[in-house]
């Protein structure tokens, strides 16, 4: 019994600083941010962060890694699926970024702003060409005959699904209030699916 209570105290100490390091990180960027501050936002001293993980460097790559998953990794199922018209993936696709992004808002400030630095570890750690350029969704798109490059359709999605979070203060001051920004986010469920099929329709 003591083991079983020890692993879920040890693993409820570790969500709590990767939690806290993801807030750092976004606030900071990976440069400014030290063990210290991070240490505080858990609550805990620094001897017990170091404990779990021994550098900033170490901690940092841990907590990228299950953020770029989780911002991304709903995307690449959804490409590949055989079984799905590609009208029906900017169905799914929408409606999973949004549903994920309402629940984690800050994450594609965290994962795009440190993109940037350093876009080809980022670019390798996604296998993005691969998984991209090699898609299912790829194919049915060069299958309509479409003289538009996939990766447009692609950025348009994205584009259309991400930067509503990431411009989520502006917009939420905007539009009035958290409540009439999460309904235009529900809206745009539907909405840029439609988008995408026009553009299609046109290309």
């Amino acid at each position: 019994m003591a083991k079983v209570v020890k692993a879920e105290i040890d693993l409820s100490t570790e969500e709590k600083i990767k939690e806290a390091a993801s807030k750092v990180f976004t606030k900071k960027g990976y440069g400014n941010a030290r063990t210290r501050d991070i240490a505080e936002e858990a609550g805990i001293n620094l001897a017990l962060l170091n404990y779990y993980f021994r550098s900033k460097e170490k901690l940092f790559d841990i907590v990228m890694a299950e953020r770029i998953q989780k911002l991304f990794g709903i995307l690449t199922p959804i490409l590949n699926d055989t079984a799905t018209t590609l009208e029906e993936k900017f169905e799914k696709i929408t409606e999973n970024y949004i549903n994920m992004l309402i629940e984690h808002p800050d994450l594609p400030i965290f994962v795009l702003s440190e993109l940037r630095n350093d876009p080809e570890r980022f670019a390798d750690r996604l296998q993005a060409k691969t998984h991209l350029t090699q898609s299912v969704f790829v194919k049915q798109l060069q299958e309509k005959g479409t003289e538009i490059h996939p990766f447009h359709f692609l950025m348009n999605l994205l584009g259309m699904i991400i930067f509503p979070f990431v411009g989520k203060p502006v917009l939420q001051t905007v539009t009035g209030g958290e409540e009439n920004y999460l309904a235009l986010m529900e809206q745009r469920k539907k909405l840029i699916p439609e988008w995408l099929k026009m553009m299609l329709a046109k290309a």
